[in-house]
């Protein structure tokens, strides 16, 4: 008998979005499967929808706003399955997902599935391949999306998501943790999930904080940066040295120069305007 896969979907707020998870969820061609939505303090709109789609989904959990960490692992605790797929409800999978990602758990070294990815929004679209890895790549940098499945047993062995983290980057932290006992992320190199970009999305908004959210991180997870230390630390110069080239660049680019040669004769006349002026 197929092992049963229980897909979460946690929603805040996805009204015009979260249809099309949820019939993402419902048209996998992998057979044993339940879908459980969480809505996480939405708005009426959002509330109308999702009551529309009740008949649709195994199981419909409302609560009180408490982000999206909490709203996964309230899902989690209520699936039946031994695997957990997460899909955001803004996002989408390609019907063979699950099926395929479950040929790749034959291998019981990996501890998490993803694939090739198609970003997007309504005036823009582009590709995106997550590397997948061990511990070490997970420490460097995220090397897979979001939304992945996973055994739900290694889920509750290190107590799900850390319901701190409510301003992003909790997957990638949830990560570190999944694989700091050994396996590996597996990234199936197709191109069977859809990633939505939004201006206020999750991911944007951990973006402007980013440096907050990784020292949190490192910090966190601060002996495991130590085992590694020098691949960190040739990371973050790798790092260092770029942005230096692209700053090199920058500066010697055609327009640079041009701005800097019609504005150098107005910078003297103002040098020796206030070298008279306080004379």
């Amino acid at each position: 008998m197929e092992s049963l896969i229980s897909i979460i979907i946690p929603c805040y707020n996805d009204w015009q979005y979260v249809e099309q998870a949820v019939n993402s969820a419902l048209y996998q061609t992998y057979g044993n499967k339940e879908i459980i939505v969480v809505d996480d303090g939405s708005n009426a709109k959002t509330k109308e929808v999702l009551k529309q789609l009740e008949s649709k989904i195994t199981k419909l959990i409302t609560q009180e706003n408490q982000g999206q960490s909490t709203a996964r692992n309230i899902g989690i605790q209520a699936a039946n399955g031994d695997y957990i797929l997460v899909l955001d409800s803004d996002d989408f999978f390609e019907p063979t997902f699950c099926e395929k990602a479950m040929l790749v758990f034959q291998d019981s070294s990996i501890k998490l599935v993803t694939s090739f990815t198609k970003r997007f929004n309504n005036f823009f679209s582009d590709e995106y391949y997550p590397g997948g890895g061990d511990l070490k790549k997970f420490l460097i940098c995220n090397e897979a999306t979001g939304s992945a499945i996973y055994r739900k047993k290694d889920c509750i062995a290190i107590g799900g998501y850390d319901e701190k983290m409510r301003s992003g980057f909790e997957d990638w932290e949830f990560y570190i943790r999944l694989l700091q006992n050994g396996g590996k992320a597996f990234v199936i190199p197709e191109f069977l999930f859809n990633y939505r970009l939004k201006e206020n999305s999750t991911t944007s908004k951990a973006n402007k904080l980013k440096y907050n959210l990784r020292n949190f991180i490192y910090n966190k997870h601060k002996n495991l940066y130590i085992l590694y230390f020098e691949d960190f630390i040739s990371y973050l110069l790798s790092n260092i040295e770029k942005e230096e080239k692209e700053k090199i660049k920058n500066i010697n680019r055609l327009e640079f120069r041009i701005g800097k040669s019609i504005l150098t004769p107005f910078r003297y006349i103002k040098f020796i305007f206030k070298k008279n002026l306080f004379k």
